[in-house]
């Protein structure tokens, strides 16, 4: 006869479980501040919170100029959990992960997408980023053209402009999978870039982002 777990004996598992789930977690924005953070400006004379600012518990950005703020530390092997959303017209922005070297307006590194109508599709970023996914390589392979752009794989899977979305990205041992609201929208193996900084986009377009951490693998 299979014995069924009282309630007192099924709530400490699962409060075991939470526990333990909440101990392995990267908090990456505290919602107070952005002092795990850089700001790079793609233009000179501009103060670093002219761009990105901590408010309410969120990430937000004008938007204008181009520019990205970037982890402190750098990390590999996660499940990377962040969601966004557009205050204002939507028009581009990204995930940036595996961060190399010096800043500059596009660094070396992998981008999941954020423009409108496109998250989901995974981009390579200067050269010698590159990934395999399905029966292709996408490899970037010149200093003039620095973009190798895997499309996501289903119809868009945003919410309405306004409303908030979700990305999770799981960055292991030269693997990505990149969900976007529950849906697989990219996978791909034999990354050239494994680890790195940790990065969120301004592009031209006012957006806020909260709930931004990770959880080691």
């Amino acid at each position: 006869m299979k014995r069924l777990l009282k309630p007192f004996t099924l709530i400490f598992i699962v409060s075991i479980v939470i526990s333990c789930s909440n101990d392995n977690k990267v908090v990456l924005f505290n919602g107070d501040d952005l002092e795990n953070w850089d700001i790079y400006i793609g233009t000179p004379g501009m103060e670093p919170g002219d761009l990105f600012q901590a408010v309410d518990g969120v990430i937000r950005t004008t938007g204008i100029p181009t520019g990205y703020i970037r982890t402190k530390d750098t990390y590999s092997n996660y499940k990377l959990h962040v969601e966004w959303r557009w205050t204002g017209e939507p028009i581009n922005s990204g995930v940036l992960i595996n961060i190399q070297g010096k800043d500059m307006i596009w660094p070396l590194c992998n981008e999941c997408q954020l423009k409108h109508g496109n998250a989901g599709d995974f981009v390579c970023i200067r050269k010698g980023s590159g990934i395999t996914i399905k029966d292709s390589t996408y490899l970037v392979t010149s200093d003039e053209n620095i973009f190798a752009i895997a499309k996501k794989f289903e119809e868009s899977s945003e919410v309405e402009p306004g409303g908030w979305n979700s990305y999770d990205i799981t960055n292991q041992n030269g693997n990505i999978e990149v969900i976007v609201n529950g849906v697989l929208q990219n996978s791909g193996l034999d990354m050239t870039l494994t680890d790195g900084k940790i990065g969120l986009q301004a592009e031209g377009a006012p957006m806020e982002f909260r709930s931004i951490y990770l959880e080691p693998l």
